[in-house]
């Protein structure tokens, strides 16, 4: 699986013209590959997650598509500045939702930590989302599913799927403080952003059957 995380940085005066731009990625529900793509507003930024089946299918959609898509929906013009990562998808989540494509279908909520690892922490760092991360937050319910991309060999990001702000509150009061020590967090992270975002359901892109 390829993973890929989108930033834009949107005026205050063109939030309502880049989500107009934005519902028109619905025209790439037929491309071979796609697993899904969500997205919402945090802040002054649009933030869009997009998974795809791996590599070869990101290109080829990238190379036949993209551009297309882009022009037609006047979206470059919406923005100021942009930040797009992409990479391997290392650990898939399981959580309520049946599968990944139904998290993503589902979910209200997105919470991603953008992971700066220390050097020579990887391996701990997944053992970790393996055994402490991924079954912990499966455990405190909502939690509908999640990935882990590595962006880079240093530069992980762990992206979670909630069925709601009430649901990740809960795990945060709950949950959340014991997985942190159990997980030895400092003992791998050089750096950590955490995004939060409501998710809006007209940018959410599923596939056809394909």
């Amino acid at each position: 699986m390829w993973g890929k995380w989108i930033g834009c940085e949107v005026p205050e005066d063109g939030r309502e013209r880049f989500s107009d731009a934005q519902r028109a990625w619905a025209a790439i529900r037929d491309q071979p590959g796609l697993i899904g793509q969500v997205g919402g507003w945090e802040g002054g930024y649009a933030r869009v997650l997009g998974l795809w089946a791996d590599e070869e299918a990101y290109g080829r959609f990238m190379r036949e598509r993209h551009d297309a898509v882009v022009a037609a929906s006047g979206q470059g013009g919406t923005y100021t500045a942009i930040e797009a990562g992409t990479g391997d998808v290392v650990l898939e989540m399981a959580g309520d939702a049946a599968d990944l494509r139904g998290a993503l279908g589902t979910a209200a909520l997105l919470r991603v930590a953008d992971c700066r690892l220390r050097p020579g922490r990887a391996a701990h760092f997944m053992d970790v989302q393996h055994e402490v991360w991924a079954p912990g937050m499966a455990a405190a319910g909502g939690m509908l599913g999640g990935v882990v991309t590595r962006l880079d060999p240093q530069r992980y990001l762990v992206t979670t799927l909630w069925s709601g702000a009430a649901a990740h509150e809960r795990y945060a009061a709950e949950h959340l403080p014991a997985l942190h020590e159990r997980a030895a967090v400092a003992d791998d992270l050089q750096a950590l952003t955490g995004h939060r975002l409501a998710l809006e359901p007209a940018w959410t892109v599923l596939p056809v059957d394909q």
